[in-house]
């Protein structure tokens, strides 16, 4: 499931939390001893032997950031502050393309101001270098034998000039940090073949399955949870606020299950598995493309300082190769992340969002991929394979998407979207997606690689006569959103008797648990 991505906005949204006790080192994948309360959602990922890869147009490559943090917190946890590499002149030579773009994926970015800011900064720019060359000019001069006067002339002179530049300087720093917080909103460019439009315009993949026909009245997720004691809302409800839960019972078993089995069918695909800290900093969130102010923010900020909850793991594991060189000898990383995920879930409202289909705390499972640009897109079709191979063994009916431009978040190049059949709810419900950053996501939080070799378009050199770093794609999906796996699984699979079947693949690590059974009274 996605989180919704931009840059921009003004208002924080903020968590008051006491301080949290540190937790010891584990050997175990799950670490659940918090004390603060917690839920799952799940992942996975696959290797595939190498083939031949398409590689992406260059055009994707101009809008994405790099890093540069410059000033350490103080005690009372100020923002960290952060610059995007963005290439001005590419998108000033490309401003059409640029602007179809924006104008496609229905952004806010004023592609206009960013490039009369642009301009008044280079103009900035050359004056302030101007003034630094008559200053050195005359700092030479005054190295000199000089009579009185003339030095004292000189030394006014230096004087003027100095003063002129640090209003210029500063004038220079206001508007960079204006026009990065405008070109920040630009939003990746797009995938040839991602349809144009609003969710609605999203084209079917792949539709696996067809809906269970129920001999009986079917019942919702809500109702089975109540009659089958597997859920409490209300007592959550008093405890934290609407959209928590209690899981109680075989529902407990349930989501252990799942997030056991995801883990280790996806680690059988070569990837490395990961628990990652659940509170990150405000400029790692920003970097990985999501925004952690505004009034809809999906993010919950913590009060007095420069720390978020995540809301998805992609964010922590973008950030372990943060401000680094991966050698390229180890590319692809592939990581499977279980974390519990906190959204504020902004404007969300109505019958679909009952229950457990939208809450406020979840686990997952999340897959996350760095690799060579060129082989992107064959590692977005990977994932994609291996999210419906894990819905297939389960038994779902679901249909693949390709997202509309409308829908895709600020770091999408192109998105998946995997919606399976929820008999109580009478629809299909998002249950997973996958997306291919390519680099949006990689400049902005500074991680390369170095070739072995030049590309043949790029003969430039770097230290010691080796090609120059560059850039990896991120990708990332989700492989088990817990919550919404359980509504389906209660949903399509409940009896007449009011039971519910386990799905096999499930069974050993529910303890051999084959069937949720009504309790006796």
């Amino acid at each position: 499931m996605g989180l919704q991505c931009c840059m921009g906005g003004t208002t924080l949204q903020t968590l008051k939390l006491a301080s949290i006790p540190s937790l010891s080192s584990s050997r175990f994948i799950f670490k659940l001893a918090s004390k603060t309360p917690t839920v799952t959602l799940g992942l996975a990922l696959s290797r595939h032997g190498r083939t031949q890869r398409p590689s992406l147009p260059l055009i994707v490559r101009a809008l994405s950031a790099a890093p540069a943090i410059q000033t350490a917190p103080d005690e009372k946890a100020v923002k960290l502050q952060w610059k995007a590499a963005i290439d001005f002149k590419w998108i000033r030579e490309n401003k059409e393309a640029v602007a179809a773009n924006i104008k496609k994926r229905n952004s806010n970015a004023s592609l206009e101001m960013v490039l009369q800011l642009y301009d008044k900064m280079t103009n900035l720019q050359k004056e302030v270098e101007r003034l630094r060359g008559e200053r050195n000019v005359v700092a030479n001069k005054m190295k000199g034998k000089l009579e009185p006067a003339e030095r004292q002339r000189l030394i006014e002179e230096g004087k003027n000039l100095k003063e002129g530049l640090v209003t210029l300087e500063e004038d220079l720093l206001k508007l960079t940090d204006e026009l990065q917080q405008e070109a920040q909103c630009i939003p990746n460019m797009t995938h040839p073949d991602v349809p144009i439009g609003g969710e609605d315009s999203s084209v079917i993949r792949k539709m696996v399955g067809s809906p269970r026909k129920f001999s009986f009245p079917i019942k919702d997720h809500l109702q089975l949870g109540k009659e089958l004691d597997l859920f409490d809302f209300d007592a959550a409800a008093e405890v934290s606020g609407s959209k928590f839960y209690y899981l109680k019972n075989e529902a407990v078993m349930l989501e252990m299950g799942l997030l056991n089995w995801t883990l280790s069918e996806v680690m059988k695909k070569g990837f490395t598995p990961l628990t990652t800290p659940e509170i990150v900093r405000s400029s790692v969130v920003e970097k990985c493309g999501f925004q952690p102010r505004g009034a809809n923010t999906q993010v919950y900020s913590i009060e007095g300082s420069d720390q978020c909850l995540i809301g998805t793991a992609e964010i922590p594991v973008g950030g372990i190769h943060m401000d680094s060189i991966v050698a390229e000898s180890l590319l692809p990383l592939k990581y499977v992340a279980f974390s519990h995920c906190f959204r504020t879930e902004a404007g969300a409202a109505g019958t679909a969002t009952r229950g457990l289909y939208r809450v406020h705390q979840f686990s997952k499972v999340e897959m996350f991929i760095l690799c060579q640009p060129e082989e992107s897109e064959f590692y977005h079709d990977e994932l994609i394979k291996i999210e419906e191979d894990l819905f297939s063994s389960l038994g779902l009916h679901y249909k693949t998407l390709d997202m509309a431009s409308g829908d895709l978040g600020a770091p999408a190049y192109r998105k998946f979207d995997v919606e399976a059949w929820m008999p109580g709810l009478e629809r299909f419900g998002e249950i997973s997606s996958a997306s291919n950053c390519t680099d949006y996501q990689s400049r902005r939080l500074g991680i390369r690689y170095r070739p072995s070799e030049p590309s043949s378009t790029n003969s430039k050199k770097g230290k010691g006569n080796l090609p120059p770093p560059k850039f990896v794609h991120t990708l990332n999906a989700t492989a088990c959103a817990v919550p919404r796996m359980i509504v389906c699984l209660l949903e399509n699979y409940q009896q007449e008797d009011g039971s519910v079947i386990i799905p096999e693949p499930l069974r050993p690590f529910m303890g051999g648990l084959e069937i949720i059974a009504p309790k006796s009274r």
